[in-house]
């Protein structure tokens, strides 16, 4: 018969246990609060939000005495959400839409909105003493549009023209007159025109002069739709501006035939014309533009709105033509005595 076993060994045996798990559990928690970097870290993780469809995946820093990357989810930005607190300093807060202007009367009318519209873009907000390009080496009589630009000595246009140091950004289509890019490049400007009907993908035209075959946008193509396409020629003028690795345009000239209105409006949201000094664009007000939906007097408030924030910007109207030699309609109507056609240019005041 075996012997038994006295009592008091199993309970030592258990008092055993009991303190080594004790023990176990104050090293751990004596080494987390010693470890302030690692216990910041965990509770971190802890807050950050699930990644989430719509996020984008940005790599985070390496934790340092580990060989483990740690990814961070940033959402991308989406109405209304927050800008989230892992967010560098200074970056700038995603705008989605213009800040739109109040109505001209005290119920929307298409007659005062458009009032209100057509005198703002025939009336020059600043003096420009000298916008003629015939001081210009290479300048010829024969431009057809009236694309000026402001040659005052008070900015720096021509002073960075006589020190070959300005750069020309020209946005249009395969049957426009370049005669006015080539007589900036001939002033030894360096010009860029993109153009999507040219035939290679880069054409250099004498030294100062480059064509490329790419359309200006208000947004970047869809990746997934981008990566069954040989030739995606479809850019936001920022995500060129990267490419290229241009942080300033002195001039941004477009013709893009009613497109203008979402590519001005991008290039404010994403204070892209911050980086510009002028901008010549011609406005086509015969209908209300590519994506731009709502009623007539919605439109035309939208349009306003518009120019008002390139004046909040410091911009400031110098030049507006009124082209007689296209049909005389404003939104479908031959009304307000409007042509289809403007071209106007501004100067940014604030341009060094």
């Amino acid at each position: 018969m075996p012997k038994e076993r006295p009592l008091w060994r199993g309970a030592a045996f258990r008092l055993c246990l009991l303190s080594a798990a004790l023990f176990l559990c104050l090293q751990l928690g004596m080494r987390r609060s010693w470890c302030p970097e690692e216990k910041s870290r965990d509770a971190a993780a802890a807050r950050a939000p699930a990644p989430s469809r719509g996020a984008e995946q940005r790599p985070g820093a390496v934790a340092a005495g580990g060989g483990r990357r740690r990814v961070t989810y940033v959402r991308s930005g989406r109405r209304g959400s927050a800008a989230p607190a892992c967010c560098a300093p200074g970056r700038r807060t995603v705008r989605w839409h213009i800040e739109l202007q109040p109505w001209a009367s005290p119920t929307p009318s298409l007659n005062y909105e458009a009032s209100r519209f057509l005198k703002y873009i025939s009336t020059s907000q600043i003096s420009c003493e000298h916008m003629n390009l015939s001081s210009l080496k290479g300048y010829s009589e024969t431009t057809k549009k009236p694309w000026s630009v402001c040659l005052d000595e008070r900015f720096s246009l021509i002073h960075r023209i006589r020190s070959k140091k300005c750069r020309l950004y020209s946005l249009g289509l395969g049957n426009d007159d370049n005669q006015f890019e080539l007589s900036m490049a001939n002033s030894g400007c360096e010009v860029h025109r993109f153009d999507p009907s040219i035939k290679s993908a880069h054409i250099q035209q004498g030294r100062h002069l480059w064509h490329h075959r790419l359309s200006i946008d208000w947004r970047d193509p869809n990746p997934a739709i981008a990566a069954h396409k040989l030739h995606s020629n479809t850019k936001k003028l920022g995500t060129v501006l990267n490419e290229f690795g241009h942080q300033k345009i002195d001039v941004l000239k477009a013709d893009v035939e009613s497109a203008e209105w979402k590519i001005l409006e991008n290039l404010i949201l994403e204070d892209v014309v911050e980086q510009i000094g002028q901008l010549v664009f011609e406005v086509h007000i015969h209908w209300p533009g590519f994506e731009v939906s709502g009623n007539d007097s919605t439109v035309v408030r939208y349009w306003y709105s518009l120019l008002r924030e390139l004046e909040l910007k410091d911009f400031r109207l110098f030049h507006t033509y009124k082209d007689l030699s296209k049909p005389q309609m404003f939104l479908k109507k031959e009304a307000f005595n409007a042509s289809s056609c403007y071209t106007l240019s501004w100067v940014n005041t604030r341009w060094k």
